[in-house]
Protein backbone atom coordinates (compact mmCIF):
# COMPACT_ATOMS: atom_id res chain seq x y z
CA UNK A 1 0.00 0.00 0.00
CA UNK A 2 1.37 3.39 -0.97
CA UNK A 3 1.98 6.13 1.58
CA UNK A 4 1.39 9.86 1.26
CA UNK A 5 3.45 12.29 3.31
CA UNK A 6 1.12 15.18 4.18
CA UNK A 7 2.79 18.32 5.54
CA UNK A 8 0.12 19.96 7.64
CA UNK A 9 -0.62 23.08 9.69
CA UNK A 10 -4.07 24.05 11.01
CA UNK A 11 -3.34 27.64 9.92
CA UNK A 12 -4.19 26.84 6.30
CA UNK A 13 -7.83 26.62 5.20
CA UNK A 14 -6.59 24.74 2.16
CA UNK A 15 -4.89 22.30 4.52
CA UNK A 16 -8.29 21.59 6.09
CA UNK A 17 -10.00 21.20 2.71
CA UNK A 18 -7.23 18.87 1.55
CA UNK A 19 -7.53 16.82 4.73
CA UNK A 20 -11.24 16.24 4.16
CA UNK A 21 -10.86 15.42 0.47
CA UNK A 22 -7.92 13.12 1.11
CA UNK A 23 -9.79 11.21 3.81
CA UNK A 24 -12.65 10.62 1.37
CA UNK A 25 -10.26 9.09 -1.15
CA UNK A 26 -8.53 7.08 1.56
CA UNK A 27 -11.85 5.52 2.52
CA UNK A 28 -12.60 4.73 -1.13
CA UNK A 29 -9.31 3.30 -2.42
CA UNK A 30 -7.06 2.77 0.63
CA UNK A 31 -3.60 4.22 1.23
CA UNK A 32 -1.58 5.35 4.22
CA UNK A 33 -1.28 9.00 5.23
CA UNK A 34 1.83 10.07 7.14
CA UNK A 35 0.86 13.37 8.78
CA UNK A 36 3.87 15.63 9.36
CA UNK A 37 3.07 18.60 11.64
CA UNK A 38 4.97 21.74 10.66
CA UNK A 39 4.70 25.46 11.36
CA UNK A 40 3.64 27.31 8.22
CA UNK A 41 5.02 30.62 9.45
CA UNK A 42 8.40 28.99 10.01
CA UNK A 43 8.38 27.51 6.51
CA UNK A 44 7.52 30.93 5.05
CA UNK A 45 10.56 32.40 6.79
CA UNK A 46 12.85 29.58 5.70
CA UNK A 47 11.74 29.79 2.05
CA UNK A 48 11.17 33.56 1.75
CA UNK A 49 7.51 32.87 0.98
CA UNK A 50 4.51 34.98 2.00
CA UNK A 51 0.83 34.33 2.73
CA UNK A 52 -1.34 34.65 -0.40
CA UNK A 53 -3.13 37.74 0.97
CA UNK A 54 0.23 39.52 1.04
CA UNK A 55 1.94 37.88 -1.94
CA UNK A 56 -1.03 38.44 -4.26
CA UNK A 57 -2.65 41.40 -2.53
CA UNK A 58 -1.69 43.82 -5.28
CA UNK A 59 -2.37 41.45 -8.19
CA UNK A 60 -5.61 42.47 -9.87
CA UNK A 61 -8.15 39.63 -9.77
CA UNK A 62 -5.82 37.06 -8.17
CA UNK A 63 -7.42 36.82 -4.71
CA UNK A 64 -10.89 36.90 -6.22
CA UNK A 65 -9.95 33.94 -8.39
CA UNK A 66 -8.45 32.11 -5.41
CA UNK A 67 -11.79 32.50 -3.62
CA UNK A 68 -13.66 31.19 -6.68
CA UNK A 69 -11.35 28.21 -6.94
CA UNK A 70 -11.88 27.44 -3.25
CA UNK A 71 -15.65 27.64 -3.72
CA UNK A 72 -15.43 25.18 -6.63
CA UNK A 73 -13.31 22.76 -4.57
CA UNK A 74 -15.77 22.93 -1.67
CA UNK A 75 -18.71 22.26 -3.97
CA UNK A 76 -16.95 19.44 -5.86
CA UNK A 77 -16.03 17.59 -2.66
CA UNK A 78 -19.24 18.57 -0.84
CA UNK A 79 -17.38 20.10 2.08
CA UNK A 80 -20.32 22.22 3.12
CA UNK A 81 -19.39 22.30 6.81
CA UNK A 82 -16.38 24.50 6.07
CA UNK A 83 -16.53 28.04 7.47
CA UNK A 84 -13.83 30.66 7.02
CA UNK A 85 -12.61 31.25 10.56
CA UNK A 86 -13.53 34.82 11.60
CA UNK A 87 -10.29 35.01 13.64
CA UNK A 88 -8.10 34.20 10.60
CA UNK A 89 -5.14 34.34 10.53
CA UNK A 90 -4.76 32.26 13.68
CA UNK A 91 -1.34 31.70 15.24
CA UNK A 92 -1.13 27.91 15.44
CA UNK A 93 2.10 27.46 17.38
CA UNK A 94 0.37 25.89 20.40
CA UNK A 95 -1.91 23.74 18.24
CA UNK A 96 1.01 22.40 16.25
CA UNK A 97 3.00 21.65 19.39
CA UNK A 98 -0.14 19.89 20.59
CA UNK A 99 -0.13 17.84 17.39
CA UNK A 100 3.38 16.62 18.15
CA UNK A 101 2.35 15.84 21.73
CA UNK A 102 -0.60 13.86 20.35
CA UNK A 103 1.74 12.07 17.95
CA UNK A 104 4.00 11.16 20.85
CA UNK A 105 0.98 9.80 22.72
CA UNK A 106 -0.29 7.86 19.69
CA UNK A 107 -3.41 9.76 18.59
CA UNK A 108 -2.21 12.30 16.01
CA UNK A 109 -4.80 11.44 13.37
CA UNK A 110 -7.68 11.86 15.83
CA UNK A 111 -6.15 15.10 17.09
CA UNK A 112 -5.89 16.53 13.57
CA UNK A 113 -9.45 15.53 12.72
CA UNK A 114 -10.97 17.04 15.86
CA UNK A 115 -8.92 20.24 16.04
CA UNK A 116 -9.49 20.89 12.32
CA UNK A 117 -13.20 20.76 13.02
CA UNK A 118 -12.84 23.32 15.82
CA UNK A 119 -10.83 25.65 13.59
CA UNK A 120 -12.63 25.36 10.25
CA UNK A 121 -16.16 24.30 11.15
CA UNK A 122 -16.82 25.60 14.65
CA UNK A 123 -15.00 28.92 14.07
CA UNK A 124 -13.07 28.80 17.35
CA UNK A 125 -10.19 31.15 18.17
CA UNK A 126 -7.63 28.39 18.33
CA UNK A 127 -4.74 30.51 19.52
CA UNK A 128 -6.44 31.30 22.84
CA UNK A 129 -5.15 28.87 25.50
CA UNK A 130 -8.53 28.70 27.24
CA UNK A 131 -10.30 27.93 23.97
CA UNK A 132 -7.69 25.29 23.14
CA UNK A 133 -8.06 23.67 26.55
CA UNK A 134 -11.83 23.48 26.19
CA UNK A 135 -11.44 22.03 22.69
CA UNK A 136 -9.09 19.37 24.09
CA UNK A 137 -11.51 18.54 26.89
CA UNK A 138 -14.52 18.43 24.54
CA UNK A 139 -12.59 16.06 22.27
CA UNK A 140 -11.93 13.73 25.19
CA UNK A 141 -8.20 14.47 25.35
CA UNK A 142 -6.22 14.88 28.56
CA UNK A 143 -5.73 18.65 28.26
CA UNK A 144 -3.46 18.88 31.31
CA UNK A 145 -1.10 16.27 29.92
CA UNK A 146 -1.12 17.78 26.42
CA UNK A 147 -0.38 21.27 27.72
CA UNK A 148 2.44 19.88 29.83
CA UNK A 149 3.97 18.07 26.84
CA UNK A 150 3.54 21.11 24.60
CA UNK A 151 5.88 23.08 26.84
CA UNK A 152 8.70 20.54 26.80
CA UNK A 153 11.86 21.41 24.92
CA UNK A 154 11.62 18.11 23.07
CA UNK A 155 8.29 19.06 21.49
CA UNK A 156 9.42 22.60 20.71
CA UNK A 157 12.59 21.31 19.04
CA UNK A 158 10.65 18.70 17.10
CA UNK A 159 8.39 21.33 15.53
CA UNK A 160 11.41 23.37 14.50
CA UNK A 161 13.11 20.26 13.11
CA UNK A 162 10.01 19.16 11.17
CA UNK A 163 9.64 22.61 9.63
CA UNK A 164 13.33 22.83 8.72
CA UNK A 165 13.34 19.35 7.20
CA UNK A 166 10.22 20.21 5.21
CA UNK A 167 11.88 23.30 3.74
CA UNK A 168 14.98 21.25 2.93
CA UNK A 169 12.77 18.78 1.07
CA UNK A 170 11.27 21.57 -1.03
CA UNK A 171 8.13 22.44 0.93
CA UNK A 172 7.27 26.14 0.71
CA UNK A 173 3.59 26.14 1.71
CA UNK A 174 0.62 24.11 2.93
CA UNK A 175 -0.77 21.74 1.82
CA UNK A 176 2.19 19.85 0.41
CA UNK A 177 2.19 16.13 -0.32
CA UNK A 178 4.83 13.61 -1.30
CA UNK A 179 4.09 10.30 -2.98
CA UNK A 180 7.44 8.57 -2.56
CA UNK A 181 9.83 11.32 -3.74
CA UNK A 182 7.34 13.13 -5.98
CA UNK A 183 6.15 16.45 -4.54
CA UNK A 184 2.68 17.93 -5.06
CA UNK A 185 1.65 21.36 -3.78
CA UNK A 186 -1.88 22.64 -3.33
CA UNK A 187 -5.25 21.01 -2.83
CA UNK A 188 -5.96 20.73 -6.55
CA UNK A 189 -3.01 18.37 -7.04
CA UNK A 190 -4.84 15.69 -5.03
CA UNK A 191 -6.68 14.69 -8.20
CA UNK A 192 -3.31 14.20 -9.90
CA UNK A 193 -1.54 12.00 -7.38
CA UNK A 194 -4.60 9.96 -6.43
CA UNK A 195 -4.40 8.47 -9.92
CA UNK A 196 -0.91 7.15 -9.15
CA UNK A 197 -1.97 5.15 -6.09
Amino acid sequence: MKKIDFYFDFASPNGYLSLKALKKYQDEIGFDINYIPVLLGGIFKLTNNQPPMIAFGEVKGKLEYENLEMKRFIEFHRLNNFKMNPHFPVITLKLMRGALAAEQEGFLEEYIAKMSLEMWENEKKMDDPEVIQKAFDDAGFDSEKLFSLMETQEIKDKLIANSSAAAERGVFGIPTFFVEDEMYFGKNTIEQFIKTL
